[in-house]
């Protein structure tokens, strides 16, 4: 699931970009970069509510599991036959909760402020182009929203592949099927 992200937020900042490169006449194409600002921040939208929904849903699967394992009830959802000692098994999957929380705390405020600066960068195109604002103004709130997506695109990178790898450890221990969420 992670390469599938990563690989739709690369296409998003692709689309972002050549928006961009139209804009400036960097690139010519047949058409404007409106045309393609409307589907390009509608991508946009829906990339980045997977990539959100991905992290709540491993924060929501490590504490489902913790809740568990620690409260000592319901230990047949996770294990055959259950271990008399738990101690390790809290013991790492507390670990895993709060890297699964770290990730979350560090890429859903970024995904928030790209999509608040897109919707704003995106509705004052619209005023721009009617004459109600000035370029720069609008110009201003693209560049914001590109700086907020570049560093939330290389945070969503960098903890999809950790939350990867917490939700393969975090199977291997209990021993759940891939498929499992």
């Amino acid at each position: 699931m992670a390469y599938l992200l990563r690989t739709l937020i690369v296409l998003m900042v692709a689309s972002i970009t050549l928006t961009a490169l139209l804009a400036l006449k960097v690139v010519h194409m047949e058409f404007s970069h409106i045309q393609l600002a409307i589907p390009a921040f509608i991508y946009t939208i829906f990339a980045q509510a997977f990539v959100m929904f991905y992290f709540i849903g491993v924060a929501r699967l490590t504490n489902n599991v913790y809740s568990i394992v620690a409260g000592g009830s319901n230990l047949h959802e996770l294990f055959d036959n259950p271990p008399s000692d738990l101690t390790p098994y809290i013991e790492k999957t507390k670990k895993f909760v709060e890297e699964a929380d770290r990730s979350k705390r560090q890429t859903i405020p970024w995904t928030i402020l790209m999509l608040v600066l897109g919707m704003i960068a995106f509705l004052l195109g619209g005023a721009h182009d009617t004459g109600l604002v000035q370029k720069t103004t609008h110009s201003g709130v693209v560049l914001g929203f590109f700086a907020a997506m570049m560093i939330g695109f290389f945070r969503q990178w960098y903890y999809l592949g950790k939350s990867h790898l917490l939700l393969r450890k975090l199977k291997g221990l209990y021993m759940m099927n891939d498929a499992q969420m």
